[in-house]
C-alpha cells in the first residue's frame, strides 16, 4: 500500500471483494509445493498472507505494507505458525536471497519506480526464486479516472487539486520486459488481463471510491468528503448506467508478471 494516505483496514475488508477474487486465482497459480519462504509484498489486512500460508506447512510467510494501520489489523487479524508482518515500503527493502517465491496482488500500482521495486524484489529472492506479480495495469479504472477528472476539475473542487500528483504506477507489458531483464529477471509471462469488476449501488460503489481512491478523497477536507464521493459515483453512474443486473461496472486492467531470478 502506499505511504502518505490514512486506510482504513476495516473498510477495506469491507469493500474489496474485487481484490479477494483476483487474490485467490492469484495464489492458485503460485503452485506451491509447502516448503517455501514467501514474502507478500503489500499484504494489506493479511488475508491473502494467511491463504498463502494455509498452503505452507512446511514453509513460513511474511507479509509487508508500508500501512502502519494495514499491519496492525493483519497482525490482530491473522494469528498461524511460521507467519508474521512487518511494516515496510518495498522500495526500502534490504532483504538479500532470503525467499523463494515473491508474491503481490492489488498493491504495486501505488509505486511509480518499478525499475528499482523489481531490483529491490530480485535482491531478495533466492537465486532460481520466483515472483508472481498482479497489479493495476496500463489503462486500469480509465473511466473511474475520467469521472474523477470531471469532478476535480469543477469549480466546486478544483482549488483542493491545484498541487495534486498522481501517485500511481500503471505500466504495459512493452515496458516491464526491459525493466526485468535490467534487474536479472527472466520474464515467464508479462499479460495485461481486462476484468469487469461489479459494485451494488449506491454503497458498494461508494464504498469502493471511499476506501481505494484515497488520493483523492484525503485531498478533500474531511468534511467535504462524503460530498465529493457522492459527486464522484454519480458522475460515472451519468457516464455509465447501472448494468441489467442492477450494478456498477468498471472496466479493470491487471499487469501480471511471472519471473524468475536469473
Amino acid at each position: 500500500m502506499a505511504m502518505g494516505y490514512k486506510w482504513d483496514a476495516g473498510g477495506y475488508d469491507r469493500n474489496a471483494s474485487f481484490q479477494r477474487g483476483l487474490a485467490t486465482e492469484l495464489i492458485r497459480k503460485l503452485g506451491l509445493s509447502g516448503d517455501e519462504r514467501v514474502l507478500d509484498v503489500g499484504c494489506g489486512d493479511g488475508l491473502n498472507t494467511s491463504e498463502i500460508i494455509a498452503r505452507l506447512p512446511r514453509g513460513s510467510a511474511l507479509g509487508i505494507d508500508s500501512s502502519v494501520d494495514m499491519i496492525a489489523f493483519a497482525s490482530k487479524s491473522h494469528h498461524l505458525p511460521n507467519l508474521r508482518f512487518e511494516v515496510m515500503d518495498v522500495l526500502d527493502m534490504g532483504y538479500m536471497s532470503e525467499f523463494d517465491v515473491v508474491f503481490s496482488n492489488a498493491a504495486l500500482h501505488w509505486v511509480k519506480d518499478h525499475r528499482r521495486m523489481l531490483r529491490k524484489v530480485a535482491a531478495c529472492l533466492k537465486p532460481g526464486g520466483r515472483m508472481l506479480l498482479q497489479m493495476g495495469g496500463r489503462g486500469n479504472a480509465a473511466e473511474t479516472f475520467k469521472a474523477i477528472g470531471r469532478v476535480t476539475e469543477s469549480d466546486t473542487w478544483r482549488g483542493y487539486f491545484t498541487d495534486y500528483e498522481s501517485p500511481f504506477g500503471f505500466y504495459s507489458p512493452e515496458e516491464y520486459g526491459p525493466w526485468l531483464k535490467d534487474a536479472g529477471l527472466e520474464a515467464t509471462r508479462v499479460e495485461l488481463i481486462e476484468r469487469d469488476m461489479s459494485q451494488d449501488w449506491p454503497d458498494g460503489f461508494k464504498g469502493w471510491i471511499r476506501t481505494t481512491w484515497l488520493p483523492f478523497t484525503q485531498s478533500v477536507p474531511e468534511g467535504l468528503r462524503e460530498e465529493f464521493i457522492d459527486e464522484v459515483a454519480k458522475e460515472y453512474l451519468r457516464m455509465h448506467p447501472l448494468g441489467e443486473d442492477g450494478k456498477v461496472h468498471v472496466t479493470m486492467v491487471r499487469l501480471e508478471v511471472e519471473a524468475e531470478k536469473e
